[in-house]
């Protein structure tokens, strides 16, 4: 999947594409032509850095329905040719989640949509489940014959419906087709059900990796064949030397985390690290300085995660490093650093969205350090962060860190995160928004009545709306 182009903050397509509450009440007031073309784009064209993780598809499904949005486009993308040619779930994901919500609202074409899909478009599996959270059993029932005759009837298409039953997100359209009165279709589904339960018996049966009474050195020479297989595991292999290592081994890992092979020196800092070995800060320094990447990542992540006393003071030694160490250092001080580092912590904020932007990966960290250090002078760096960034949930976690640095927050950001994408937003605002604002009185109403909304959002809302809150 392609990176996707953002479009400018200050822009109707900018907003729907970054998930910001004024994205919905922007489109609500531009001509419908226009804001129906944008909503499009967005479904058509995923926005998300990370589409696994970011919420999109309740907050476009709402904006379809107040905009009374046709499906054509969807219709037109979910069966174009491209669909046979790009596989990739990504394409029609967002799309088809779309479709689920709407289809929970009761828009009978979105059901019908998802149907159609399901029967014969490239990504059916998603479909399917979106149907088995929102379809009748009729419908579902309906469905199994066109499902099952994509996989064929010989030895391998067999194995691949038992391992697409077994992985299957939603089993219950398969608990449909098992008891489905059409034998040749309940037999199959059956047979695909004990497979699938006996593959998964076997992997239990023949676990990989280490065994009891591996020696110091064998975990380590496990770790480097991960590494050259092109998977990282210093990190079980760190955790298995707890387990077999003894005082009398500490010569060994200490030469390993000096000068081994990236597996072993890897896990070895890794295990240093967490038991707050006296060397460890000294060694991740070494190995900042002459490791490869993949050791230079282990020794990273492994300093953030010690919580010592000396941890926290080499960082504030380390935090004006221009490296990936001095990052890290900034990162510790907002988690675990005191009052004291709170100037330490802003500026290596400022420094992040100078140097890398309003999405570097180290201001998620930052931000929320920012928030639970209260440095109320980093609220229009917070403010910066809110508007630019493409990514929804580091807009969430400073907005959290508005709230708790920037009195303007309640009459300001926090009416529009009412609208966003992501639950945790809309929670935030729940508790802060002021009510002032009749938009933000009908929201809450409207958020508390909304059987699609997140139990989390709705007890927020409960908590300024319910009878015994004050009143609004």
């Amino acid at each position: 999947m392609f990176e996707p182009v953002i479009a400018p903050s200050g822009t109707l397509l900018g907003l729907l594409q970054r998930g910001r509450g004024d994205g919905t009440l922007h489109a609500l007031t531009a001509p419908r032509a226009e804001a129906l073309a944008a909503l499009n784009h967005c479904v058509l064209s995923d926005p998300r850095h990370d589409w696994q993780v970011e919420n999109r598809s309740l907050y476009y499904a709402r904006l379809y329905l107040d905009l009374h949005g046709e499906l054509d486009a969807i219709e037109r993308h979910l069966f174009d040719a491209e669909d046979v040619l790009d596989t990739c779930e990504s394409r029609t994901g967002l799309a088809l989640a779309v479709l689920g919500h709407l289809a929970s609202y009761g828009r009978r074409d979105a059901l019908l949509l998802l149907r159609r899909y399901a029967a014969s478009g490239t990504n059916w599996a998603w479909a399917l489940d979106e149907l088995a959270l929102r379809d009748d059993d009729a419908g579902l029932r309906a469905l199994a014959a066109p499902v099952l005759a994509r996989f064929a009837t010989d030895p391998e298409g067999e194995a691949e419906l038992a391992a697409t039953v077994r992985d299957a997100f939603e089993p219950r359209p398969w608990r449909l087709w098992a008891e489905d009165p059409r034998a040749s279709i309940a037999t199959r589904v059956r047979t695909a059900q004990e497979t699938g339960c006996f593959d998964r018996w076997q992997r239990q049966m023949r676990p990989s990796g280490p065994r009891p009474g591996w020696s110091v050195r064998a975990v380590f020479e496990w770790a480097q064949q991960g590494i050259e297989r092109g998977a990282a595991l210093h990190v079980p292999a760190a955790r298995c030397l707890t387990a077999v290592a003894g005082p009398e081994d500490r010569p060994e890992i200490l030469e390993a985390a000096r000068a081994g092979s990236d597996g072993a020196r890897s896990t070895a800092l890794r295990y240093l690290a967490d038991s707050n070995d006296p060397d460890a800060l000294d060694l991740i320094e070494g190995a900042v300085a002459d490791g490869s990447a993949a050791v230079v990542d282990a020794a990273v992540d492994a300093f953030e995660r010690m919580r010592s006393v000396a941890a926290v003071d080499r960082a504030r030694r380390w935090v004006h490093r221009p490296d990936v160490l001095g990052a890290a250092a900034g990162r510790t001080l907002a988690c675990r650093g005191g009052a004291k580092d709170s100037d330490l912590v802003l500026g290596a904020l400022r420094e992040a969205v100078r140097g890398e932007g309003p999405d570097a990966p180290t201001l998620w960290t930052l931000v929320d350090g920012t928030g639970r250090l209260g440095i109320v002078c980093a609220a229009p760096v917070l403010r910066h962060i809110y508007r630019e960034t493409a990514s929804s949930h580091l807009r969430g976690r400073a907005a959290r860190a508005l709230a708790a640095t920037d009195p303007s927050f309640p009459a300001g950001f926090a009416v529009e995160c009412l609208w966003d994408c992501e639950e945790s937003t809309r929670e935030i605002a729940a508790r802060h928004a002021e009510t002032g604002d009749a938009r933000v009185v009908e929201q809450l109403r409207r958020l508390a009545a909304d059987p699609a909304e997140e139990a989390e959002v709705q007890t927020a809302v409960r908590s300024r709306i319910g009878p015994d809150a004050p009143a609004v």
